[in-house]
């Protein structure tokens, strides 16, 4: 499968997990593939309670930690779905928000290159 179609597979993908398993709709999403990781970046609209709670520091650190907490909770669905896609098992999920523009990042570390699929 050529590399953008892999991309733009797991593009659709990581937007159904996310609208079924966070109920939040993904905007901007872009994924690259580069050697062994898929990096998935997107944005999605701060709610209300996150606003009121991102004002102070430690409503920062909440809202960074639940949305880490929700992700690897869930890991293993999202090692299924990019198993299905890339044949390939998730060694390593790192993510991160940025609690100022919406955009979070999702970085999946795999079992092996994907450049060449």
């Amino acid at each position: 499968m050529p590399q953008c179609e892999l991309a733009n597979a797991i593009t659709a993908l990581v937007i159904q997990w996310h609208q079924n398993y966070l109920g939040k709709n993904l905007v901007e999403v872009k994924t690259d593939i580069i050697r062994d990781m898929i990096i998935v970046s997107f944005k999605v609209e701060i709610p209300p309670i996150e606003s009121h709670l991102l004002k102070e520091k430690e409503g920062v650190i909440l809202v960074k930690n639940v949305c880490q907490q929700l992700i690897e909770y869930d890991r293993e669905s999202l090692d299924e779905i990019l198993f299905n896609v890339t044949g390939s098992r998730m060694v390593s999920l790192h993510t991160d928000v940025s609690t100022k523009t919406g955009e979070r990042i999702l970085v999946f570390k795999m079992g092996r290159s994907l450049e060449q699929i």
